[in-house]
């Protein structure tokens, strides 16, 4: 029984057919094949092919061991790395300290 298709945004779907084919030219650089990089990988060749089109229901464990058969597994470390808007986001739900009405009182004299 297949998985259900899921839409992607145009955008997410173009990053992921371009890690694909960094990892493939990645993957080629190193003069490796298909069926090497499957066999080290420990999954099928079109595993590896999907993997390769950019298909994002291939798991992450399969990516991390692609990652680590290429010696880029360091770049698992930067993924969502910089979360600014998170932080911004939290920074602005933060409560500020409220001032006492005696202080206010005190102020305004």
């Amino acid at each position: 029984m297949s998985r259900p298709a899921r839409t992607l945004f145009p955008r997410t779907e173009r990053q992921a057919e371009a890690l694909g084919e960094r990892l493939k030219a990645a993957r080629l650089r190193r003069r490796m094949s298909e069926a090497e990089m499957a066999a080290r990988v420990l999954v099928s060749r079109p595993t590896l092919r999907r993997l390769e089109a950019g298909d994002l229901s291939v798991s992450m464990a399969v990516l991390a061991r692609v990652l680590e058969v290429l010696t880029l597994d360091a770049d698992l470390d930067r993924i969502a790395e910089a979360d600014d808007l998170g932080h911004r986001l939290v920074d602005a739900r933060t409560r500020r300290p409220h001032r006492s009405a005696a202080a206010s009182l005190a102020d305004a004299l």
